[in-house]
């Protein structure tokens, strides 16, 4: 699985060594950090992008996020689809959650579904939301889940 940075460079390390060291770099600055984890898709003709953004906020001091990107040509319904952005980023949150423990940092999982009915994602609230919460994580939908609706987002446009 390749991670890279905003800027683009690709990160050579396990995506857990480069956490841990995140943490570490930010702690000794003496920053509180958070750490936000969402998905987003964007289908494009017969192929869907998918981005995973781990965002991480200092505390009143802005943040910076690691990218995961993948491509699928599986078909899929707009449910199959948000499910699969909420799979992505409970894969990501659970590989991390025992190390963001240690070090005493909160996280959220983000969903970009939209807590209005009027939408399409809509359809997979109640499932993205009791799969999030049964795992044990903070769950955010749109407006407050940024790391998906707008970090992840900007990745797939």
């Amino acid at each position: 699985m390749t991670w890279r940075k905003f800027s683009g460079e690709v990160i050579q390390s396990p995506i857990m060594t480069e956490v841990e060291s995140a943490i570490e770099r930010e702690t000794l600055a003496g920053n509180k950090l958070k750490v936000c984890i969402g998905t987003d898709s964007q289908v494009k003709g017969a192929v869907i992008d998918f981005a995973t953004v781990i965002v991480f906020l200092r505390e009143g001091r802005g943040g910076f996020m690691y990218i995961h990107q993948e491509r699928s040509s599986q078909k899929m319904s707009i449910k199959e689809r948000m499910l699969t952005e909420v799979q992505k980023s409970i894969d990501i949150s659970y590989k991390l959650c025992d190390l963001l423990d240690l070090y005493d940092v909160d996280l959220e999982v983000h969903a970009d579904i939209n807590t209005n009915p009027m939408f399409k994602s809509n359809q997979a609230l109640h499932e993205a939301m009791g799969y999030i919460l049964s795992m044990g994580f903070v769950f955010k939908a749109k407006p407050e889940a940024f790391a998906s609706s707008c970090c992840a987002n900007k990745m797939v446009q």
